[in-house]
């Protein structure tokens, strides 16, 4: 106690009481003592009174240590608690839960106080203690979070991975993480990256699993979410902000270099890396899908998990407080459209993501509005539809509509694979081969057409015989453009017999043909 006694709420110097026992030895009065030691005389006869019942002597007081001597003059009374901290106290869990509730203020919560303790405690007095209670007195307070308030998401910063069975590459996938701000309520997604359209897909996913619609969502300043950060109000990706009016909500990005803001979701993504992380890292994942299947196996069992020092669990407290209070979900899914302006190829075709799509032949060389989603590919001029195409994200690199390349059947000849398979047919069987394995490849009509073309034509400059065995030659090195054909008859390695060329195919004075080997022809 440092030489100190608390009495009466007034510090009380050791040493004091040492001197006034000191002074009443050499027989001073209380009066005199009082003036002396500039303690109340009231005070003065307490110490004394307490001295005599005791029993002590000065030689014994000037042994004992502080402690002792105040073990032996503190006498302190217990103090009764008041009707009103009784009663105050007995409703603060009650007052603390109605405060959560949206649109319940501090206000309200004192007037229903006093509604049921008429004698209780005056405004300002209560809210000290309702800040006590709910962990609000200290300058760095935690924020109470209103139901159906905020939804606070954020990526995690450690990936995980899927693994691509066939060829072993490992794939690292993002995590999203949601929380509510009330009931704590987390979900987690994985998706392939924090690109807009993964991002705003999280979002959608976490809608559906909450069953409802916070008045506002808080992410961090994601460059998926937000096109420039302010101190004050951040701008807004529109794609994003899009999704949020779709959903009848709002967004406000946490502040910038204001970690308070976003103290509940990084919070969230530490018990995250314990509670999933560590059991997903078990095992290894082919797909996306079953990776995520089993992280909702993991987060049923975290949300279930009591919090710490209750007796509730999140999902127990969502289902009380929050559940309820969300806004209902829009019954439509969220497909947001890419916007670009392309020129129809010489073609017909326009390009969304390395795939080309057909356009109706009238728009070649003119420029269009695409409009693309997840789901499909429309094209506009002057704002008129004039083709729509399901998105694909297959291996074929070309999404035809026959319809536009009816039309193109006659452009710029009459052009058709039958009439190369024919032109063929008075060649020879070979020719026709190599021609309907040219007119198979995932290539535009045209580009095949001009290929078959230009093969054929290579009959009146070489005759029938060399252009049979050249296709010959092509077909067994499972080659088919005409750059092959060409390559074979200039180098004259049609007249080389098949059988021949397979016999010294370990000579290595043979030179294979290949697009960057130019052959002896190129320098005569």
């Amino acid at each position: 106690n440092n030489g100190r006694l608390f009495m009466s709420n007034k510090t009380i110097d050791m040493f004091k009481i040492r001197q006034i026992l000191r002074l009443y030895s050499e027989g001073r009065g209380s009066k005199f003592i009082s003036k002396t030691t500039g303690t109340a005389r009231n005070t003065v006869k307490k110490y004394l009174l307490q001295f005599v019942a005791l029993r002590l002597t000065i030689e014994r007081v000037e042994t004992m240590s502080d402690g002792q001597l105040a073990k032996a003059f503190l006498i302190v009374k217990p103090k009764k608690e008041s009707s009103r901290v009784v009663d105050l106290e007995a409703l603060f869990p009650e007052l603390a839960a109605r405060l959560k509730k949206r649109g319940v203020t501090k206000q309200m919560v004192y007037a229903d106080y006093i509604r049921q303790c008429p004698d209780g405690y005056k405004h300002s007095a209560f809210l000290v203690r309702l800040n006590t209670f709910m962990g609000m007195n200290k300058p760095s307070m935690r924020v109470p979070h209103k139901a159906g308030d905020k939804l606070f998401i954020d990526f995690t910063g450690k990936r995980l991975q899927v693994v691509d069975i066939s060829t072993g590459e490992v794939q690292d996938v993002e995590v999203f993480v949601a929380i509510l701000g009330c009931s704590q309520l987390t979900y987690v997604t994985a998706v392939a990256s924090q690109k807009k359209d993964d991002f705003i897909l999280a979002c959608e996913r976490a809608l559906h699993f909450y069953g409802g619609v916070p008045e506002a969502i808080v992410p961090d300043n994601l460059k998926s979410a937000v096109k420039k950060a302010g101190r004050y109000e951040s701008e807004l990706n529109d794609s994003f902000a899009a999704f949020a009016a779709h959903y009848n909500t709002y967004v406000f990005p946490a502040r910038v270099y204001k970690p308070k803001d976003k103290a509940l979701v990084e919070g969230a993504v530490k018990i995250i890396y314990t509670s999933i992380f560590t059991k997903i890292d078990e095992k290894v994942y082919s797909s996306l899908e079953t990776l995520n299947e089993d992280i909702l196996i993991y987060l049923l069992a975290h949300n279930s998990t009591l919090l710490t020092g209750c007796d509730y669990s999140r999902l127990q407290q969502f289902d009380a407080l929050e559940k309820n209070v969300l806004k209902p979900l829009n019954k439509y899914p969220y497909d947001p459209m890419t916007s670009k302006t392309a020129t129809v190829g010489k073609t017909g075709y326009v390009t969304v993501d390395c795939r080309y799509y057909s356009i109706p032949y009238k728009f070649i060389g003119k420029k269009i509005k695409l409009m693309y989603n997840r789901t499909k590919v429309e094209a506009f001029s002057e704002h008129e539809l004039i083709a729509v195409h399901v998105r694909y994200f297959g291996k074929d690199k070309y999404i035809q509509n026959e319809d536009h390349l009816a039309s193109w059947h006659r452009y710029p000849t009459e052009w058709n694979p039958e009439k190369f398979i024919a032109d063929a047919a008075l060649i020879g069987e070979a020719v026709v081969a190599y021609i309907k394995k040219v007119l198979s490849r995932n290539e535009y009509p045209e580009k095949n057409y001009r290929a078959c073309q230009g093969i054929i034509n290579y009959k009146k400059r070489v005759g029938e015989t060399r252009l049979i065995n050249a296709c010959k030659r092509a077909d067994s090195f499972n080659v088919y453009n005409f750059g092959m054909i060409e390559r074979i008859l200039k180098s004259k390695a049609d007249f080389i017999p098949l059988e021949d060329d397979q016999k010294s195919s370990g000579d290595d004075t043979c030179m294979p043909l290949h697009d960057n080997i130019r052959g002896e022809d190129y320098y005569q």
